[in-house]
């Protein structure tokens, strides 16, 4: 019910699609005649989108993110790399069989990486199909085609294509994997999402030395208009807006701990 419940919220809580939502209803307003709160969604429409593309809010949101968990010193040696779902195009690579990324492919790439620094090392690729309306092929599925094309073995990939969220993918791949005590794994995820991610996989019991990939900002973009271009503003606004609201979720549902999670706990 969480994740039927959590895609319904997000569809309607998105900027874009609220932003319409917001102008519908200043225009129904005014069919009706009420010119006040016409006036009203189509300020508040305007206000959110040119908040969203035109400024640096979105990458002022994300940066605390990325900044949360800066990257550890590895460690000699490790059990597994551990990557969450989310770097590629499902819905393309359903149809066409390949290994399309999308704008969080660095985490598959950053993965392959570590693959070969650390040979021994089990890989794990955890991502089913988490659209609630769109058709695509999970991140588990997919990955053995990128992984194995980069030189990482088939016989080291360990593949839970079930999850649909960053909740099912602590909890499933903690069921998979059964760690022992005293391993070592790396957990590989887009560097905003880390905070989350870390704390439900702490949650379910299944330690890891976080290992943030994928970084959308410098951390030096400062307040102000037009530092990028409108399209990434726009996906920054988004991307920052869903974890947070996830981030607050996740606490109120007792998934995770602290409304921010940190290298303390």
């Amino acid at each position: 019910m969480f994740f039927y419940l959590s895609k319904i919220f997000w569809f309607f809580i998105q900027p874009l699609n609220l932003a319409i939502f917001l102008q519908l209803a200043g225009l129904f307003a005014g069919l009706i005649g009420r010119r006040r709160l016409a006036a009203i969604g189509s300020v508040l429409a305007f206000l959110m989108l040119a908040l969203s593309a035109w400024t640096s809010l979105g990458a002022m949101m994300l940066n605390p993110l990325e900044e949360r968990f800066p990257r550890p010193p590895l460690p000699e040696k490790i059990a597994g790399i551990v990557v969450l779902g989310g770097g590629f195009e499902g819905s393309i690579n359903l149809v066409r069989g390949g290994y399309e990324l999308n704008s969080g492919g660095d985490r598959m790439v950053e993965t392959a990486i570590l693959a070969r620094r650390f040979p021994e090392a089990k890989v794990v690729v955890s991502g089913g199909n988490g659209e609630l309306f769109l058709d695509g092929e999970g991140d588990a599925t997919t990955a053995p085609r990128l992984l194995t094309a980069l030189g990482v073995t088939a016989d080291r990939l360990v593949l839970e294509s079930k999850s649909r969220n960053t909740y099912e993918n602590a909890v499933f791949t903690r069921e998979l994997v059964t760690p022992k005590p005293g391993e070592t794994w790396l957990l590989v995820t887009s560097a905003f999402h880390m905070p989350r991610a870390k704390a439900l996989f702490d949650k379910a019991g299944f330690s890891t030395i976080p290992w943030p990939a994928d970084y959308r900002t410098s951390g030096k973009e400062g307040i102000g208009i037009f530092r990028d271009n409108a399209a990434d503003s726009l996906q920054a606004t988004t991307m920052a807006t869903r974890e947070w609201i996830g981030l607050f979720a996740y606490w109120l549902s007792g998934r995770i701990d602290q409304p921010f999670p940190g290298p303390g706990g």
